[in-house]
């Protein structure tokens, strides 16, 4: 073979492995990241409801109603008219300082058919690549007054949020933990902002890029995160939720 078919040759078979490795990457990366996370958060999920007895959803055990200022109450009885700081009786007290990259809580978004577990911290290696959805460190937590903030892939790895942006106002957000099952309403959507907005798992969530999204008053709210366009991280789409009903597991 000449000295110029065996160059060209040579450039074909670089050119095809070359493909097939990119092909291998692709593959890895978007269905291989995903069968090993999903199946690391079935599995995790299973065990937490071992650990509690029972899944939460499957009682039925009636959920208390929060009155307007956040407050759960008994069952057709008058919303309370203290102030959230008023009642701490009546606040959920879950495990105040969960160990960082341990599932403690479940997360489940039914119009979506999500459930992954909840762990503390939104380190890619410990939390988030696993397929399980982080808790943003120094917000509340479930039921607590504040802003219970939390992060999820929206691609692979799991991508338990790959369909966030379908979420819809009133659509349920349920957080079980060991001694609860908290039902947040979805209330608000951020289709876009800042990836450093802070602003958005603030105590009182309010975008600090666009501060027209958001609130102005105290509550509980849940805030879910994750990364826009698809396939990107270039920004952030929010969404955020107020707590409506709490029952004991």
């Amino acid at each position: 073979m000449r000295p110029l078919g065996r160059a060209l040759w040579s450039g074909a078979e670089a050119v095809v492995t070359l493909g097939l490795v990119l092909l291998l990457l692709v593959a890895h990366q978007l269905w291989w990241t995903n069968r090993e996370a999903r199946h690391e958060a079935r599995q995790t999920v299973r065990t937490l409801e071992r650990e509690w007895g029972g899944r939460g959803e499957g009682k039925r055990a009636e959920a208390a109603p929060v009155g307007a200022d956040g407050l759960t109450v008994t069952p057709h009885a008058p919303a309370p008219s203290a102030a959230p700081s008023a009642g701490p009786a009546r606040e959920s007290r879950p495990d105040p300082d969960p160990r960082p990259d341990l599932a403690y809580a479940v997360l489940r978004l039914p119009s979506l058919g999500v459930t992954a577990p909840v762990a503390e911290g939104i380190s890619k290696h410990g939390v988030l690549d696993k397929g399980f959805v982080g808790h943003y460190a120094g917000t509340a937590q479930p039921g607590q007054a504040g802003n219970f903030a939390l992060a999820g892939h929206r691609n692979t790895h799991g991508e338990p949020f790959r369909h966030l942006d379908r979420l819809r106002a009133g659509d349920r957000i349920v957080v079980e933990t060991r001694d609860a099952v908290f039902t947040y309403l979805v209330d608000k959507t951020l289709p876009e902002t800042s990836a450093r907005d802070g602003g958005v798992i603030a105590p009182v969530p309010r975008s600090a890029v666009r501060t027209t999204y958001g609130y102005g008053e105290r509550g509980y709210y849940v805030t879910l995160t994750t990364c826009t366009p698809e396939f990107t991280s270039r920004y952030r789409l929010v969404v955020w939720g107020r707590l409506d009903s709490m029952r004991p597991r």
